[in-house]
């Protein structure tokens, strides 16, 4: 009788350090399994085999009404089961409205820069970024360092002193400001 086999025994006979014995044991085979599994999906999956793994194995083992396994073999099966359920949890979590429905994932380092001062739209421009220095000076600065200076998210996080992903969420909350903010000046530069 294997190793596995063995603690898989234990743990339908209920010994609750079974299940602490058997992740050491299966974790290699398990995490090439996952691997296979997300090599088969699309690109731009953003789940990770450690992940895959460490879900599905809380599914198998640390539920109150635990399968039983008879085999090795068995268990694996039941792995692959509980990988491919939550491929397609994560796949229809991923579609819903929500979670951004059909909307494409755009890194904003390659995304066109959707603020474009145009002549006509530059005293817009400063007006809006006057108020957002008001409110946030940092995401202030990286917007001109971005528009007039023309370096990438990165690039400006680095050179005021923040980190790169703070850098992304002021750059993210800047253009949405921004943006808001011509919107409405264009509104009411039209009524």
């Amino acid at each position: 009788m294997s190793d596995v086999t063995r603690i898989l025994s234990q743990i339908d006979a209920g010994d609750p350090a079974a299940a602490e014995q058997l992740l050491p044991l299966v974790y290699d085979e398990l995490r090439k399994l996952a691997a296979a599994k997300l090599a088969e999906e699309k690109p731009g999956q953003t789940l990770q085999a450690t992940a895959l793994v460490h879900d599905a194995y809380l599914r198998l083992v640390d539920v109150p009404d635990q399968q039983r396994w008879q085999t090795r073999g068995h268990f694996f099966a039941a792995a692959a089961e509980a990988m491919r359920r939550i491929l397609v949890e994560n796949a229809r979590r991923k579609r819903t409205l929500k979670a951004g429905g059909s909307l494409t994932r755009v890194d904003l380092d390659h995304a066109a820069i959707a603020i474009d001062p145009e002549p006509d739209d530059l005293l817009a421009l400063e007006e809006a970024l006057t108020r957002l220095a008001n409110e946030d000076a940092t995401a202030a600065e990286l917007v001109k360092l971005r528009l007039f200076a023309g370096l990438s998210v990165v690039d400006a996080a680095q050179a005021i002193g923040i980190s790169r992903t703070t850098g992304f969420r002021h750059w993210t909350y800047a253009r949405a400001y921004l943006q808001a903010e011509m919107q409405a000046e264009h509104s009411r530069g039209n009524s």
